[in-house]
């Protein structure tokens, strides 16, 4: 498969995106499909469409379109869709619970496992299948894991991150507005919905959807 050091990150992000329509697809008893219905689908223009795929080789056909059940397997073998990623969750306040109930239903391969608490009141509780333990039985249960949901309160924001990072949490998905601090074999993706929020008022306001986006 090609380096995927030379995939721009751009592309490599919209990859479950076009994984998860593909499954849609496939769950439909689709046998084909043209970069023009992915770009209707999931409004991403045919120009990109066909660049990102161009990374991986011939993928597809020119006037035959893309095979759903081989584009499939190869994006499921792509994102390691076929390796089971047990993720653990700190902080189980509003947030935290709702995404122990969902806890990503959509992918059988990217589950929480567990979570943590300070409060006691929570510890002992099983949300959505998931034990809450409290932070203070971190160290002692986190095992192999090295994915970590942050959805604590800014001022512990730092500090549980640098206690994940040395059980070996090497990916943290924050949802705090804290901008931590990780070694640099430490990846974190950052997301406040405050600022997605303001983000999409903006762009509603100066970006009409008829204009192109890549």
């Amino acid at each position: 498969m090609t380096d995927q050091q030379k995939i721009p990150q751009a592309t490599a992000k919209r990859l479950p995106l076009y994984y998860r329509f593909l499954h849609n697809l496939h769950l439909q008893g689709k046998n084909r499909v043209s970069s023009k219905q992915l770009s209707e689908a999931i409004k991403v223009d045919s120009a990109t469409i066909r660049r990102d795929f161009s990374y991986f080789g011939a993928l597809g056909k020119k006037g035959y379109g893309y095979n759903v059940e081989y584009l499939l397997g190869f994006f499921r073998k792509t994102l390691d869709h076929d390796e089971n990623t047990p993720v653990t969750l700190v902080g189980v306040g509003n947030l935290g619970t709702a995404f122990l109930n969902y806890n990503f239903t959509k992918n059988n391969n990217t589950k929480i496992e567990m979570a943590f608490d300070a409060d006691k009141e929570k510890v002992g509780e099983v949300i959505g299948d998931i034990p809450v333990y409290h932070v203070d039985e971190l160290e002692d249960r986190m095992g192999s894991i090295s994915v970590a949901i942050l959805t604590v309160p800014v001022s512990e924001a730092q500090k549980m991150t640098d206690r994940l990072v040395a059980c070996g949490v090497t990916g943290i998905l924050n949802f705090t507005p804290a901008r931590i601090s990780v070694p640099s074999d430490v990846r974190v993706h950052h997301i406040d919905l405050a600022i997605e929020l303001q983000s999409l008022v903006y762009f509603m306001k100066h970006y009409p959807m008829d204009q192109d986006e890549e």
